[in-house]
């Protein structure tokens, strides 16, 4: 009873995503597809799960909506069992509730997992950002031609359609760069395991203001500058605000 009266309060303000799902290829920094039984390479389970996780992450499907199981299976041209199959996965990490015979709800960012995100991404990029601008000429002069290409991804988002969740992909390739420069392996995979929570709160800010990510990209200019320069100080202080600036813009318009 208490799971249905939930459910039931849960369908009154949800939409129901029934869109046409064209099947198109994970872009090359999308999170990888996990080798399990459910989900094997190549298999359909793997390719619905690689589908809707990118949406989920990118924001298309958003917080609070709910995913027909059914729906889904038809338009991707599959049995439901895979989607089934797809929709165990993703709720094993978090990102789906299931409901029997109801379909799957997108589980909303809540205040305190953007918190704890924003924390740890804090300490984690500002060290890193200090590292990375102690290495010699030749790594800097790598890292700092990255970081120009994810800003050059960034700018190209605004130009096209769907400005938003392509910003926010480039925008979590800018940053990985930044931590991978680090050269902390363990810290490195300890930012890695954030990747799909700080992904969706990057989709949700942009989203919720478009206009910001002009901001976005000067700030990544400013943090790239500092670390061509090899001024560590300055690098970890515009980070920090820069990180700052935009959990602030999402905490007022959660």
């Amino acid at each position: 009873m208490q799971l249905a009266r939930k459910l039931h309060t849960t369908i009154q303000d949800t939409r129901i995503w029934g869109t046409p799902l064209a099947m198109h290829a994970p872009r090359s920094d999308a999170p990888p597809v996990p080798d399990t039984s459910a989900a094997a390479s190549g298999s359909a389970a793997a390719r619905v799960y690689a589908h809707v996780k990118e949406r989920l992450l990118d924001g298309t499907f958003p917080g609070g909506s709910l995913l027909s199981e059914n729906e889904l299976s038809q338009q991707l041209g599959l049995s439901r069992t895979p989607v089934r199959q797809a929709f165990v996965q993703l709720e094993a990490e978090g990102l789906l509730e299931l409901y029997p015979r109801r379909g799957a709800l997108v589980v909303p960012i809540s205040p305190s997992e953007a918190e704890d995100v924003f924390e740890a991404r804090l300490l984690i990029e500002h060290h890193a950002a200090r590292r990375a601008a102690a290495h010699g000429a030749g790594a800097l002069a790598e890292l700092a031609a990255a970081l120009r290409d994810h800003i050059a991804d960034q700018q190209d988002a605004l130009a096209g359609d769907g400005a938003s969740a392509a910003f926010a992909w480039s925008d979590r390739a800018f940053h990985r760069a930044i931590v991978e420069a680090g050269g902390n392996r363990l810290l490195t995979r300890q930012y890695d395991a954030l990747r799909d929570r700080h992904q969706r709160i990057a989709a949700v800010t942009v989203a919720q203001d478009p206009s910001r990510i002009e901001r976005f990209i000067a700030e990544h200019r400013e943090i790239a500058a500092a670390l061509a320069a090899g001024d560590g100080d300055a690098a970890a202080e515009r980070l920090s605000a820069h990180l700052r600036s935009a959990h602030a813009l999402g905490r007022r318009r959660s």
